[in-house]
């Protein structure tokens, strides 16, 4: 589902994602690409707690982001 989705970003932007969700869309066949560290690091996403479980937890774009999004 990696690429599969599109651009990783657009996809985490369309609608609200669950933690475990996001992780699994964004993960790569190969550890050692880690699209969704690499974004976690630049500030383009964000993990909001979701009600103290990390199951609840949202994944959601940055201000930067959501720049980055809408200058590509």
């Amino acid at each position: 589902m990696w690429l599969a989705a599109g651009n990783p970003l657009r996809w985490s932007a369309a609608e609200p994602r669950g933690h475990g969700q996001a992780m699994k869309a964004w993960r790569s066949p190969c550890p050692r690409l880690s699209a969704s560290e690499d974004a976690l690091l630049d500030g383009l996403v964000e993990i909001a707690p979701g009600g103290g479980a990390m199951a609840a937890a949202q994944a959601r774009l940055t201000a930067r982001g959501r720049a980055v999004l809408g200058a590509g």
